[in-house]
Protein backbone atom coordinates (compact mmCIF):
# COMPACT_ATOMS: atom_id res chain seq x y z
CA UNK A 1 0.00 0.00 0.00
CA UNK A 2 1.25 3.44 -0.83
CA UNK A 3 0.72 6.60 1.09
CA UNK A 4 -2.26 8.70 -0.02
CA UNK A 5 -0.20 11.84 0.54
CA UNK A 6 2.37 10.52 -1.94
CA UNK A 7 -0.37 9.77 -4.49
CA UNK A 8 -1.76 13.28 -4.01
CA UNK A 9 1.67 14.86 -4.51
CA UNK A 10 2.26 12.77 -7.63
CA UNK A 11 -1.17 13.75 -8.98
CA UNK A 12 -0.41 17.44 -8.46
CA UNK A 13 2.96 17.06 -10.18
CA UNK A 14 1.39 15.20 -13.13
CA UNK A 15 -1.21 17.97 -13.51
CA UNK A 16 1.54 20.61 -13.73
CA UNK A 17 3.72 18.59 -16.11
CA UNK A 18 0.82 17.81 -18.47
CA UNK A 19 -0.35 21.43 -18.50
CA UNK A 20 3.14 22.79 -19.21
CA UNK A 21 3.80 20.17 -21.89
CA UNK A 22 0.50 20.92 -23.64
CA UNK A 23 1.34 24.60 -23.62
CA UNK A 24 4.98 24.38 -24.78
CA UNK A 25 5.58 21.16 -26.71
CA UNK A 26 2.35 19.94 -28.28
CA UNK A 27 1.62 21.86 -31.48
CA UNK A 28 -1.47 19.99 -32.65
CA UNK A 29 -3.90 22.36 -34.44
CA UNK A 30 -6.86 20.33 -33.16
CA UNK A 31 -5.93 21.19 -29.60
CA UNK A 32 -8.13 24.11 -28.56
CA UNK A 33 -8.22 26.06 -25.32
CA UNK A 34 -7.62 23.13 -22.97
CA UNK A 35 -7.44 23.60 -19.22
CA UNK A 36 -6.24 20.80 -16.96
CA UNK A 37 -8.57 20.98 -13.95
CA UNK A 38 -7.63 17.95 -11.84
CA UNK A 39 -5.57 14.78 -11.76
CA UNK A 40 -6.16 11.65 -9.72
CA UNK A 41 -3.77 8.77 -9.25
CA UNK A 42 -4.72 5.26 -8.12
CA UNK A 43 -3.35 3.94 -4.83
CA UNK A 44 -0.73 1.77 -6.57
CA UNK A 45 0.50 4.80 -8.61
CA UNK A 46 -0.01 2.87 -11.88
CA UNK A 47 -2.84 4.88 -13.47
CA UNK A 48 -3.51 8.60 -13.59
CA UNK A 49 -6.77 10.18 -14.68
CA UNK A 50 -6.39 13.71 -16.03
CA UNK A 51 -9.53 15.86 -16.06
CA UNK A 52 -9.71 18.70 -18.58
CA UNK A 53 -12.11 21.29 -19.93
CA UNK A 54 -12.22 22.79 -23.42
CA UNK A 55 -13.54 26.23 -24.25
CA UNK A 56 -15.78 25.98 -27.28
CA UNK A 57 -18.57 23.96 -28.84
CA UNK A 58 -18.98 20.18 -29.10
CA UNK A 59 -16.94 19.97 -32.31
CA UNK A 60 -13.94 21.67 -30.69
CA UNK A 61 -14.28 19.41 -27.64
CA UNK A 62 -14.20 16.30 -29.83
CA UNK A 63 -11.16 17.59 -31.76
CA UNK A 64 -9.33 18.39 -28.51
CA UNK A 65 -10.12 14.93 -27.11
CA UNK A 66 -8.64 13.35 -30.26
CA UNK A 67 -5.53 15.56 -29.98
CA UNK A 68 -5.02 14.57 -26.34
CA UNK A 69 -5.34 10.87 -27.22
CA UNK A 70 -2.75 11.21 -29.97
CA UNK A 71 -0.36 13.10 -27.67
CA UNK A 72 -0.75 10.61 -24.80
CA UNK A 73 2.62 8.90 -25.46
CA UNK A 74 4.58 12.16 -25.52
CA UNK A 75 2.82 13.34 -22.36
CA UNK A 76 3.46 10.06 -20.52
CA UNK A 77 7.18 10.08 -21.40
CA UNK A 78 7.44 13.69 -20.19
CA UNK A 79 5.66 12.80 -16.93
CA UNK A 80 8.08 9.88 -16.42
CA UNK A 81 11.10 12.06 -17.13
CA UNK A 82 10.07 14.89 -14.77
CA UNK A 83 8.64 12.88 -11.87
CA UNK A 84 11.36 10.26 -11.54
CA UNK A 85 9.08 7.49 -10.29
CA UNK A 86 9.97 3.84 -10.92
CA UNK A 87 6.84 3.12 -12.94
CA UNK A 88 5.36 5.93 -15.04
CA UNK A 89 1.58 5.90 -14.64
CA UNK A 90 -0.58 5.44 -17.70
CA UNK A 91 -2.63 8.51 -18.55
CA UNK A 92 -6.36 8.61 -19.20
CA UNK A 93 -7.99 11.87 -20.26
CA UNK A 94 -11.55 12.56 -19.10
CA UNK A 95 -13.59 15.62 -20.03
CA UNK A 96 -14.50 17.36 -16.78
CA UNK A 97 -18.23 17.83 -16.20
CA UNK A 98 -17.63 20.93 -14.07
CA UNK A 99 -18.74 23.50 -16.69
CA UNK A 100 -21.92 21.53 -17.44
CA UNK A 101 -22.71 21.26 -13.73
CA UNK A 102 -22.06 24.97 -13.25
CA UNK A 103 -24.35 25.79 -16.19
CA UNK A 104 -27.10 23.58 -14.70
CA UNK A 105 -26.74 25.28 -11.31
CA UNK A 106 -26.89 28.71 -12.95
CA UNK A 107 -30.11 27.72 -14.76
CA UNK A 108 -31.65 26.48 -11.52
CA UNK A 109 -30.68 29.68 -9.72
CA UNK A 110 -32.24 31.76 -12.51
CA UNK A 111 -35.49 29.78 -12.16
CA UNK A 112 -35.44 30.31 -8.39
CA UNK A 113 -34.91 34.07 -8.84
CA UNK A 114 -37.85 34.24 -11.28
CA UNK A 115 -40.05 32.30 -8.85
CA UNK A 116 -39.02 34.58 -5.97
CA UNK A 117 -39.82 37.64 -8.06
CA UNK A 118 -43.26 36.24 -8.90
CA UNK A 119 -43.94 35.58 -5.20
CA UNK A 120 -42.75 39.09 -4.34
CA UNK A 121 -45.13 40.64 -6.90
CA UNK A 122 -48.03 38.56 -5.61
CA UNK A 123 -47.26 39.52 -2.00
CA UNK A 124 -47.21 43.26 -2.71
CA UNK A 125 -50.79 43.23 -4.04
CA UNK A 126 -52.14 40.83 -1.39
CA UNK A 127 -54.49 41.73 1.47
CA UNK A 128 -54.55 40.15 4.92
CA UNK A 129 -57.18 37.46 5.42
CA UNK A 130 -57.99 38.69 8.96
CA UNK A 131 -56.61 41.51 11.05
CA UNK A 132 -53.41 43.13 9.91
CA UNK A 133 -51.82 42.12 13.24
CA UNK A 134 -53.42 38.96 14.67
CA UNK A 135 -51.24 38.86 17.81
CA UNK A 136 -52.25 40.07 21.29
CA UNK A 137 -50.41 43.01 22.72
CA UNK A 138 -49.86 43.90 26.41
CA UNK A 139 -52.32 46.84 26.09
CA UNK A 140 -55.06 44.38 25.05
CA UNK A 141 -54.34 42.25 28.16
CA UNK A 142 -54.74 45.29 30.49
CA UNK A 143 -58.13 46.13 29.01
CA UNK A 144 -59.30 42.54 29.52
CA UNK A 145 -58.08 42.46 33.18
CA UNK A 146 -59.92 45.73 33.99
CA UNK A 147 -63.16 44.10 32.89
CA UNK A 148 -62.54 41.03 35.10
CA UNK A 149 -61.93 43.17 38.24
CA UNK A 150 -65.17 45.22 37.98
CA UNK A 151 -68.08 44.05 40.22
CA UNK A 152 -71.14 42.61 38.56
CA UNK A 153 -73.87 45.31 38.73
CA UNK A 154 -76.74 42.83 38.33
CA UNK A 155 -75.80 40.86 41.47
CA UNK A 156 -76.15 43.85 43.80
CA UNK A 157 -73.85 45.58 46.32
CA UNK A 158 -73.10 42.47 48.38
CA UNK A 159 -71.89 40.44 45.40
CA UNK A 160 -68.53 42.24 45.37
CA UNK A 161 -67.97 41.44 49.05
CA UNK A 162 -67.76 37.72 48.48
CA UNK A 163 -69.85 34.74 49.56
CA UNK A 164 -68.59 34.57 53.19
CA UNK A 165 -69.44 38.22 53.91
CA UNK A 166 -72.97 37.87 52.56
CA UNK A 167 -73.67 34.79 54.70
CA UNK A 168 -72.26 36.47 57.83
CA UNK A 169 -74.46 39.58 57.48
CA UNK A 170 -77.56 37.48 56.96
CA UNK A 171 -76.95 35.53 60.19
CA UNK A 172 -76.21 38.77 62.13
CA UNK A 173 -72.62 37.99 63.14
CA UNK A 174 -70.08 40.51 64.25
CA UNK A 175 -66.76 41.03 62.68
CA UNK A 176 -65.07 38.78 65.21
CA UNK A 177 -67.38 35.89 64.30
CA UNK A 178 -69.71 35.93 67.38
CA UNK A 179 -73.43 35.89 66.66
CA UNK A 180 -75.97 38.34 68.06
CA UNK A 181 -79.47 37.46 69.04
Amino acid sequence: MTDTARARKLADRIRVVVAETLQRRIKDPRLGYVTITDTRVTGDLREATVFYTVYGDDEERAASAAALESAKGVLRSEVGRQTGVRFTPSLAFVADALPDNARTIDDLLAKARASDEQVRKTATDAQYAGDADPYRKPADDEDASDLDDAPDAAAGPDAAAGPDDAAGKAAGSDEDGSTQA
